[in-house]
Parts: C-alpha cells; sequence; structure tokens
C-alpha cells in the first residue's frame, strides 16, 4: 500500500485555539539549524556542524487581501498562539481512491513586522503579519512528527527529542 500525498485542500486559522483569523496565505517557519565552522586535525577541509536542537530564527508569515481586524488583533505585542488546521489530500494506492488526512501546524510567536499594504483601487492591500516563533508542532494525520520548543529546550523530531540528554544535563 502507498499513501501519496498530493496536495492541501483547505485549511482555517484559529488565535487561542477558538477564534477563527481569516487569511488569504500563511509562509511557514523554516528549520535552519545553528552551525558553527569545525576544522582541525582528522578533519579533510571544513565542516559546517550543526547544533543539535538549536534553531535560527522561526518566522511565520500571515498574508491578509485588506486590512482585517483579525490582523491588528495579532500586531500586539504579546505572545500570539496560531493553529493552522488543513485537510490534505492523499491517494491510497491499494485502495485506488483519494482520502482526506488532516494536517496541523501550531505556533507561539511574538509580531514584529506588520506591513499595512499598499491602497490600489480594485487590488488587495498586500498586508501582513510576522511573527518570530518561539514554538512550532507539526502533526500530520494525528501523529506528532515535529515539536520545537526554545524556550523549554524540546527539540522533538520523528519520534525523538533531540534535547532530552541535554535538559536532564542541565538540570531542567
Amino acid at each position: 500500500m502507498a499513501i501519496i500525498p498530493e496536495r492541501l485542500t483547505g485549511y482555517s486559522v484559529f488565535r487561542n485555539g477558538t477564534e477563527r483569523v481569516g487569511t488569504s496565505d500563511v509562509e511557514l517557519p523554516s528549520l535552519e539549524a545553528l552551525t558553527d565552522t569545525v576544522s582541525g586535525a582528522g578533519i579533510a577541509g571544513e565542516v559546517d556542524s550543526p547544533t543539535i536542537g538549536h534553531f535560527g530564527s522561526m518566522r511565520a508569515t500571515l498574508n491578509f487581501r485588506t486590512l482585517d481586524i483579525p490582523m491588528f488583533k495579532l500586531s500586539g505585542p504579546k505572545s500570539q498562539a496560531l493553529d493552522f488546521r488543513g485537510a490534505q489530500q492523499v491517494y491510497d494506492s491499494s485502495a485506488s481512491e483519494y482520502k482526506s488526512i488532516p494536517v496541523r501546524v501550531s505556533v507561539r510567536g511574538i509580531p514584529v513586522n506588520t506591513t499595512l499594504g499598499t491602497f490600489e483601487t480594485n487590488a488587495s492591500t498586500g498586508s501582513s503579519i510576522e511573527l518570530e516563533c518561539t514554538y512550532l508542532m507539526v502533526m500530520v494525520d494525528g501523529v506528532k512528527v515535529i515539536e520545537i520548543d526554545k524556550y523549554n529546550y524540546i527539540c522533538f523530531i520523528d519520534g525523538v527529542d533531540h534535547l532530552a540528554v541535554v535538559k536532564q544535563q542541565l538540570g531542567l
């Protein structure tokens, strides 16, 4: 049996778990490991070695079609909790049919940039808000596949918390 992921059929955005936020699209955070260059005896050159469980800035951008009240609610200088809940279309080759599976991305972050956009007749404003994310969780079909929590030393990827030992060693 092969499940072939095809597309995101649709999604909704919720603030604090229940308050629906209308957006036209969302740019999700990237996971870029913090690295340091290692060189010396026994190494043929240099290696950009990642610090396990540590990531650079993770930013999410919500793009709005117009100046919208939910956008301004997200602009306050406090942590915002957002859930992006989607339905993802997959093809099940063993059953020869399409299915829909849930996908959810949750972030917590502080707003760092609010763009009001432009006024132009018969056009969207291109307004947006950008959050610096300190927390990220991704669930696919009810299974947690990623959880990054920078303030609580959690780096859970593919069933393993890669910072659990470090957290224990630090007495946290």
